[in-house]
Parts: structure tokens; sequence; C-alpha cells
């Protein structure tokens, strides 16, 4: 798709919206709007709250049962965070990685994947990866730890969003978080470090078919035919455990819920000091909805850094991941890798909006900084921190980076586009590939993989367009799959 291509039909479309009195800065299109019952779902997750500035809808809004309030949002907060604004488990994100050789064989790719199943099987086991020491420095010193742990490149840490760690010294550092993490959710953390996982979690071979922006590609090591891999997981144990303990989630498993039955009201209810402490801690991490947090409380800073040792223990398993995955494609590929950028899309950041201190929440939506908001930067100076907008493993991907009008969306751009190409596939907007191109479906089960048809690439490319539109970012290279495991 080139960019003179794109259509600028919806410019004039106002981005504030009201609803049921309040305001919503909506980024939609007339063939892809945002759904006004999960607005006012929306709505009321933020009401009675003391934001920052309008909540944010973006490309691909929809809400998925698991999850609290709709995916494809930013919220920002002052003086208080709501954890249920954002994802139960911190930091499940995506990475994209550059391979050094040809599109590979089949057998080949047969191979990686084989590898790759063996070392994370789904189910998975029970097997334990890391020492209870090794998850308070994860939790601690995010990516360092596991470029320690996995002798990664000091040049692969700068591809990835905050280098994979944020500081923690202002909330009490190590020592606060040893006394905070209670001892049986760091022994289940201990388990299952690095992964992919079925589900919406993917693990994809793609090739760059089509570079859009030549300087900013060259500048990220992008160029026409090369292979890529791009891989979404979660943030591992640790998150979802903290994100259990601070808030009443929807998505839990009956393990996890077993366990926090008691777990909570120990961390919570048995340390309270007064009838006030059991009311306070109540609302905020009992009670249902999406409760606010004052920061300026020593439980509100409790919940504060459990989020960042989140945060940053996600960053450690993802490149946990990233190591294995480099290992694998040098044993079974031949060939080295790089990684070109790292980011989550479910986070809690500390960030300045119109000038002011703020809790950016962002739900399946990934952060968008541009090049001026990234000065003196070792690898994103120039261009600004890339962002990966996926279609499926049945349509093209775009690598993007943030462009002028990113402050619109407070700096956030849709993870992806799945509910668009669906909707646009469901009501015949979108259908058959026209060169009839597949991708090689591999599964846990080890069976071998089936071939699926691709679809053309409109849903994708309505979701680029409505981006591109408002300015919040600018395409840079298209890529295309050929093999996926899900």
């Amino acid at each position: 798709m080139e960019l003179h291509d794109l259509d600028v039909t919806v410019l004039g479309r106002d981005l504030t919206r009201q609803h049921a009195g309040a305001d919503f800065t909506v980024f939609d299109s007339e063939h892809a709007p945002a759904d006004d019952r999960l607005i006012e779902t929306l709505r009321t997750g933020t009401e009675d709250i003391d934001l920052a500035a309008s909540p944010v809808v973006l490309p691909d809004f929809c809400h998925k049962e698991k999850s609290e309030m709709p995916s494809s949002i930013a919220v920002a907060t002052k003086d208080a965070i709501r954890p249920t604004l954002t994802d139960a488990a911190l930091n499940c994100g995506m990475a994209l990685i550059t391979l050094d050789v040809e599109r590979p064989p089949e057998r080949a790719v047969s191979d990686f994947y084989r590898k790759v199943v063996e070392r994370f099987p789904n189910p998975p086991t029970w097997r334990r990866d890391l020492k209870r020491h090794e998850v308070l420095r994860a939790a601690v010193e995010g990516a360092d730890f596991a470029a320690e742990r996995y002798d990664l490149d000091q040049a692969d840490l700068d591809r990835i969003e905050e280098r994979g760690r944020i500081p923690i010294d202002d909330l009490g550092g190590a020592p606060q978080a040893m006394r905070d993490l209670p001892w049986l959710v760091v022994q289940m953390s201990r388990l299952r470090f690095g992964s992919i996982g079925p589900s919406t979690h993917f693990l994809e071979m793609q090739q760059v078919e089509e570079v859009l922006d030549p300087v900013a590609a060259e500048r990220l090591g992008i160029h026409q035919g090369q292979v890529t891999i791009q891989f979404h997981n979660g943030g591992g144990v640790l998150t979802g455990q903290l994100g259990a303990l601070y808030a009443r989630r929807k998505s839990a498993s009956r393990l996890l819920r077993a366990e926090m039955s008691v777990q909570r009201p120990l961390s919570h209810l048995a340390t309270a000091r007064s009838i006030g402490d059991i009311k306070r801690r109540l609302a905020m991490f009992f009670a249902e909805g999406c409760p606010s947090i004052p920061t300026d409380h020593e439980d509100g800073r409790r919940a504060l850094l459990a989020t960042r040792l989140a945060m940053n223990y996600g960053f450690a398993y993802r490149m946990a991941t990233y190591a294995a995955l480099r290992d694998i494609a040098r044993q079974t590929l031949g060939s080295a890798t790089r990684l070109v950028v790292d980011s989550p899309h479910n986070s809690i950041y500390q960030e300045e909006v119109d000038g002011q201190a703020a809790f950016v929440h962002r739900h399946n939506a990934c952060r968008a900084w541009p090049a001026e908001m990234m000065a003196g930067h070792p690898a994103f100076a120039e261009t600004g921190q890339p962002l990966l907008l996926p279609g499926t493993n049945r349509t093209s991907s775009y690598l993007c980076l943030p462009a002028d009008g990113a402050h619109r969306s407070l700096y956030t751009a849709c993870h992806g586009s799945g509910s668009i190409i669906s909707a646009f596939e469901r009501t015949g907007r979108s259908g058959p590939d026209p060169l009839a191109r597949t991708t090689a479906r591999y599964r846990y089960d080890g069976a071998a993989p089936r071939h699926v048809a691709h679809l053309d690439d409109n849903g994708v490319n309505e979701a680029l367009r409505i981006l591109t539109t408002y300015g919040l970012v600018r395409p840079v290279a298209r890529m295309r799959p050929f093999a996926v495991l899900t």
C-alpha cells in the first residue's frame, strides 16, 4: 500500500465524542466505528475518577470477556491508579526480530517450531526455571537480569521500551519489594520463565514485502525481502499473581482464585492496623469494577510498587523468550538474530500529560513516543520508538513509527486490528487474497502444519488508515506471514 493511497476522508471527523455527559477522544472511521455500548462500559469504569485527559478510544476497540474494560484504550489519571483499566497481567507485549538468512525451506521451518514447542510446551509443565532470589531480581532489575542470565547484547536492551527496567528506588527499592512479595506468590513465579502460549499469543515468521519509508527502514535495519519473526506473549506468572493480589479480577484460573482467596486477606486484611485500614483496603483491593487507588497513601504506594515489579518482571520474561528463540534460530536456521523493538501493550506508566504528572493506563494499546521525546536515545533518537500493528496470520502486518499527531492519543496506538479484520470478513468488505497465498499453521500437538488461506489486507489497512489519517503513526514496512505457531 503506497502512502499516497491512504484515504483522508475521515480527517474532518470530530475526535471528541460525548457520552452520558463525559468526553472521550475517539479514533474511528465510517467503516470501523467505535461501539457506543463499549464506550458506555468505559464511561462506567472512569466515572468519579480524577482524569488527566479525556479517555482515548483507538481502532480495534472491542471487549474481551476476561477483561473488565474494553481493549484498545488509554486512560490518564492524576494521583491514583486503577489496575482494572488495563489487563490483569501487566506487560503482555510484542517483539520483532530480524534474521540474516533467506526465507528458509519448510523442513527448516518445521524444525524451528518443533524445537520451540519442546522448549515451551503447552499445556505447560510445572518446571521451576528460577530460584527465589532470581524472581526478586527479575522483578527489580527487569531486562538487566535477563541480559546477564542469557548473555544478551546491550544493543538488544536499547531496543526495549524503557530499556526494560522501571526504577523502584522511590518506592522502597529491593528491600520493600522483598517485604511486599508473599512467599507463595514468589514460589508460583518460579515457574515457566519465558514462554509463548496459544490463544491470542503467537510466534510468526514473516517476510518484508514492502518498504514504505526507506530512510526509516534503513535506520531500523529493515529491508525488502527480509525474514522476520514477530512474537506476542504475556509477562509471566508473577504479573498475573500481582494483578490478582491488588485487585478483584475477572481473569483468573481456578487455581489462582483459590490461592488468592487466602493470600489477598493475608496480605491486605491481616496486616491492617485499624478498622479504617480494613475498610480502605476492602474498597481498593476487593471491590468489583474499577476502584481507584490513591498513590499518596502507603497502600497506594504498595500497589504502585507492585505494578512496577510486574512491568520489570514482564520485560525480563519476554527477553528470556527472545533468548530462547535466538538460540533455536541459530540451531535450526543457521541464522543470527537482531531485536528491532520490544514493547508492552498492557501497562501503567507515570508520564507527563498536558504538563502535569499522570498515570497512563494502556489496555491492549502500545506507547507511541516520537523522536522528540527520545532525544539522546541510543537506538531511537532519530526515529522514535517503533511499534507493531499486526493483522492476523492470514493478513499482512505493519511496522510503524509514531507521527506528529501522536499527542492526540496520549501517545498511544492500537496493538492490532483483529476485530476490524473479522468484521470486514463477516460483512463482505474483505475476501480471499487475490494471489491465493497461505500460512503454514503449526500447533503444540506436533501435528503437521495446516495451510490456511490468506485474506486481502482491507481490514488491517483500515486500522492503519485511521491511525495515519489522524497523524498518530506512519508506516515503515509491511510484512506478510508464511508460518505461525498458535
